[in-house]
């Protein structure tokens, strides 16, 4: 049974978020907020936790286009390789925000990505996920929450959400609704910035 916990973004509780963060830490899955819709994720650095999550979406592990979810810019050169400035700088300008950029990988990507050549990078505006990042010492590998439903493409209820992955996960964070869009992707490996899917975000390119 998933437990639901409500955290209000302007003041999250910090010992609810540390809280959290362990369950992330010992291998839990966590359907959090971020600027846009929620997303479910898991420690980067547990293995196992990963592989539930690609299961969970269908996808083998090894192919799986998760996001790492950052809390700042400086948790890039751990997975990143080294990027010139005008790239910096379109990160710079745009993030936090609703964007996930392509990033080319390095040789510090967990075993399970090794093979990757690109990583998509999100900071979401959400003190909520910033914070989750923060107290758990690495990024969080995530993936959106899509809906079954052909009309409505994201779930945007948390109890709702909360009652149909109530046996998949360990832990649901209600923050109020969620967004119904997507973040926008943009892909910065080629020599002109590449649009791959339009989200919420506008990016200052």
């Amino acid at each position: 049974m998933a437990e639901l916990i409500k955290l209000y973004e302007e003041n999250p509780s910090e010992k609810e978020i540390k809280r959290i963060a362990k369950v992330l830490k010992d291998g839990g899955l966590v359907i959090y907020p971020t600027d846009t819709v929620y997303g479910l994720g898991c420690d980067i650095n547990n293995t196992k936790a990963l592989e539930k999550i690609a299961r969970l979406k269908g996808v083998k592990l090894e192919k799986a286009n998760f996001s790492f979810v950052c809390e700042n810019l400086s948790n890039l050169s751990e997975y990143v390789a080294q990027l010139d400035s005008a790239t910096f700088k379109i990160l710079k300008r745009n993030l936090p925000g609703p964007y996930t950029f392509i990033l080319p990988g390095n040789n510090n990507l967990p075993s399970v990505f090794k093979k990757k050549k690109t990583v998509g990078i999100r900071v979401p505006d959400n003190k909520i996920a910033q914070m989750l990042v923060q107290h758990l010492g690495n990024p969080i590998i995530s993936t959106s929450i899509k809906d079954d439903d052909d009309v409505v493409e994201y779930t945007t209820d948390p109890e709702l959400i909360a009652e149909k992955w109530d046996k998949l996960v360990d832990i649901v964070i209600d923050a109020g609704y969620g967004d119904n869009m997507a973040s926008t992707v943009i892909d910065l490996t080629q020599q002109e910035p590449e649009l791959i899917r339009q989200g919420k975000g506008s990016a200052n390119i």
